[in-house]
């Protein structure tokens, strides 16, 4: 549950959203994204409401742990070409443009090599690149990433950390980013939210983070360096 939260993400700005488990971290998604109501108060993206948000294709998400029907027959190229034509009708054909981006989200996941692979195929790790690449491919202007690189390894969680940042600082992207582990993109984070209990118990850039020394309630082997000791 939460309790008076209050959130803005800002053009350009790549924050994070970090907490212990049970914190209310994925309610708060979940609330920022119209997938629940709350009981009081209202969500906004691109500065309309939620209800009346249309251009799906500007919000790139990806949630903790993405469905998978049992029987998809899908490939990770095919997963990831839905992203590219969300943003006009299903039945239109792919453009040289639209391929263009393609390749370039799966390469940024390093999953060039298993674009014809069935989506099903693959471990969970590589899946939830597949989902990111589909995320990224329409260079969203609202990124929400909920724990996207769990179980990813370090190779490819820095190629995914230079494709926020590029969406951040080429595109001007508003990025919000739930993990647990912030190693690959300390250095790029903006603002830190840190989450207590349904409360916000900070939320401020990572040099006044070091200041106050407030704890980010998850494990010291997650965190980066300079949060070591905090």
């Amino acid at each position: 549950m939460l309790d008076c939260v209050s959130l803005a993400v800002a053009r350009g700005e790549f924050v994070a959203l970090v907490g212990p488990n049970g914190a209310g971290k994925t309610t708060m998604l979940r609330v920022l994204l119209g997938l629940s109501e709350p009981s009081q108060g209202s969500s906004r993206i691109l500065g309309m409401p939620v209800a009346s948000f249309r251009e799906r294709w500007r919000l790139g998400y990806v949630p903790q742990r993405p469905a998978i029907p049992e029987h998809l027959t899908a490939t990770v190229e095919e997963v990831v070409a839905c992203g590219r034509l969300s943003k006009g009708r299903w039945s239109r054909r792919l453009t040289a443009e639209d391929r263009s981006e393609i390749d370039h989200a799966l390469e940024s996941v390093a999953l060039v090599d298993l674009r014809r692979r069935m989506l099903t195929e693959l471990s969970g790790g590589q899946q939830q690149r597949a989902f990111i690449a589909k995320a990224l491919v329409t260079r969203p202007d609202v990124v929400v990433l909920d724990e996207p690189v769990a179980g990813v390894d370090a190779d490819s969680q820095r190629r995914f950390r230079d494709s926020l940042v590029h969406l951040v600082e080429d595109h001007g992207s508003a990025v919000l980013l739930v993990s647990h582990e912030l190693s690959a993109v300390a250095d790029d984070l903006d603002r830190l939210l840190v989450l207590r209990q349904g409360k916000v118990a900070f939320d401020g850039t990572p040099a006044q983070l070091r200041e106050t020394g407030v704890s980010l309630g998850v494990h010291p082997e997650d965190l980066p360096m300079w949060l070591e000791d905090h």
